[in-house]
């Protein structure tokens, strides 16, 4: 982990996209403010986590649901002839 000291105003780069500035320090509170592109996520980690405890969650009972559904049988068409009268008759066609 790369540790900084950086007052108020001053500015980090991550990468040539990323700009981390410093807008504020009151006590033992930080305020950031991150510009970065649309296309890149910026998450606080609490929330982070939580989203990514809440996909496990969702799929491990999706996951249960499915395993509990009765396994679909296939239709058997029965026919008088046998399959290899079947068979003969679509090659004389």
């Amino acid at each position: 982990m790369l540790v900084l000291s950086r007052k108020s105003g001053e500015v980090l780069r991550v990468g040539e996209e990323v700009e981390i500035t410093v807008v504020e320090v009151k006590g033992e509170m930080v305020r950031l403010g991150i510009q970065a592109p649309r296309d890149i996520q910026v998450w606080r980690k609490e929330l982070w986590e939580a989203i990514v405890a809440e996909n496990i969650k969702a799929a491990e009972e999706a996951s249960a649901a499915t395993s509990v559904l009765p396994v679909p049988t296939i239709p058997v068409i029965k026919t008088k002839a046998g399959v290899s009268d079947l068979l003969a008759k679509k090659k004389k066609k």
